[in-house]
């Protein structure tokens, strides 16, 4: 079997996560209009477009790091995947659970808490597929005989520590922590802050390995700096969590130790690729040149966030911002400006090796415009977002009402800069997904059962 049949179900992985983030962008839009038109399309209420946005954008994360993890394996060192039947039968575990998911959100079907919102019983699907991804991914890297490089420790690292904190994020429905109010919100922020960490390592994972490919040298996801963000990474997914917390009862040196961790992983990976950058000679940056803009974007992404991200979790500070249109600015900030640009550069790096002679000019045309198009407005989304933050926590007026009245302008200029940033995204997406699938169209035929190629295990 040769490399691309292997890589087969990576790029489905790859294409699916593309649909759902454009679901998502869509969904997102008709949501931030439903915020300032309650009238707007009625039919389909805010209760449910705001859970489905928030759905697909995460399943955007997830399936496009899995993806990228599927193809990159058999080319790190010839290495083998365990089981393609694993993989497939991931890859529809996914797509059966999510399209259930979808369909309940649109039913008014709901069960679960915030951001896990649907029915408790389609999260067991979800973790099964986790195990089979896990135990897939343990088995192919076991047999790379070299020192592991860094994107490795950070792919399973992120893996595992999924396992941990999507259990942990449904022990609410044990009576001991659903009957005591304090006891389930510390439990649920802590397990989703949790749980941020562990995507937040897949997806780093996935920077480091594209940034050592475009500069052709493995030796940085070898070096010290590398294993500190690891390690940095871990301590924060471990401990960090504990600056979403603020507000409720705990102790201060829980507040201020959270506070002292939570920052210092964003600052190392700016660092580890602001270092890549410079190092990279002229023509490495022209022959992966719609790669190497993504992960540029992503690189500015990360120290705009990191400055929002140090004042909001001041506990003083916090104490006014948390719940504000500032954190979702934070929150957006690091879902698009920097999780989707990075995970860009990895579909973008894919299709430069699969089909250089069809992207060697990617940074003309569409994708050029597609990626200022989204930056310049997800710049206009964010600070609209934080001007609308600042006005609601120092509005000292009668009213509820008034106060939504006087930050309405920013949340208008923050839905219009949503419509730019879904069409900038949506013709990155558009233009890679339609040269993915002439890379699928290539390959060889696949069994219709399985949608494996056929002759594979």
């Amino acid at each position: 079997m040769n490399t691309q049949q292997q890589d087969l179900l990576g790029l489905r992985f790859m294409r699916l996560g593309m649909l759902a983030l454009s679901a998502g962008l869509l969904v997102g839009v008709i949501g931030g209009f439903q915020f300032l038109f309650p009238e707007f399309l009625r039919e389909l209420l805010f209760t449910k477009t705001r859970p489905l946005h928030v759905s697909l954008v995460v399943a955007w994360i997830f399936l496009a790091a899995i993806g990228g993890i599927y193809f990159y394996l058999p080319r790190q060192r010839k290495l083998k995947l365990a089981s393609y039947r694993a993989v497939s039968w991931h890859y529809w575990i996914f797509v059966v659970t999510g399209l259930a998911i979808i369909a309940s959100f649109l039913a008014g079907k709901f069960g679960g808490r915030e951001y896990l919102e649907y029915p408790v019983a389609l999260s067991i699907p979800i973790f099964l597929s986790w195990i089979i991804f896990g135990v897939n991914y343990f088995r192919t890297v076991r047999k790379e005989r070299e020192p592991w490089p860094v994107y490795y420790w950070m792919w399973g690292t992120g893996i595992v520590f999924f396992f941990i904190t999507y259990l942990e994020a449904y022990l609410w429905v044990i009576p001991y922590f659903r009957d005591n109010m304090v006891r389930e919100i510390m439990v649920q922020w802590k397990a989703y802050g949790a749980l941020t960490g562990s995507w937040n390592m897949l997806v780093y994972g996935t920077a480091l390995y594209v940034a050592t490919r475009i500069a052709g040298d493995d030796k940085p996801a070898r070096s010290k700096l590398a294993f500190s963000l690891f390690f940095l990474g871990l301590f924060n997914l471990m401990f960090g969590w504990a600056h979403h917390t603020y507000l409720v009862p705990s102790l201060p040196w829980i507040r201020t130790f959270a506070y002292a961790v939570s920052m210092t992983e964003l600052l190392i990976l700016g660092k580890i690729l602001w270092d890549w950058r410079a190092s990279l000679e002229s023509w490495q940056k022209n022959r992966y040149c719609s790669a190497y803009r993504f992960l540029y974007a992503a690189d500015i992404w990360i120290f705009i966030n990191l400055i929002l991200a140090l004042i909001i979790s001041v506990p003083a500070w916090n104490l006014y911002t948390h719940g504000t249109h500032i954190t979702v600015a934070h929150a957006m900030g690091s879902t698009i400006g920097i999780n989707t640009m990075i995970l860009l550069a990895s579909v973008y790096y894919v299709l430069r090796e699969e089909l250089p002679q069809k992207v060697r000019d990617g940074c003309a045309g569409q994708v050029t415009l597609g990626f200022w198009l989204a930056n310049i407005s997800l710049g206009v989304f964010f600070l609209a977002l934080i001007a609308a933050g600042v006005g609601k926590f120092m509005y000292d007026g009668p009213s509820f009402q008034e106060m939504m009245a006087s930050i309405r302008p920013f949340l208008l200029l923050f839905a219009v800069s949503g419509i730019g940033l879904m069409v900038g995204l949506w013709i990155v997406l558009w233009h890679a997904y339609r040269l993915m699938g002439t890379i699928l169209a290539a390959d060889r035929p696949v069994d219709v059962k399985l949608g494996l190629p056929v002759g594979a295990d």
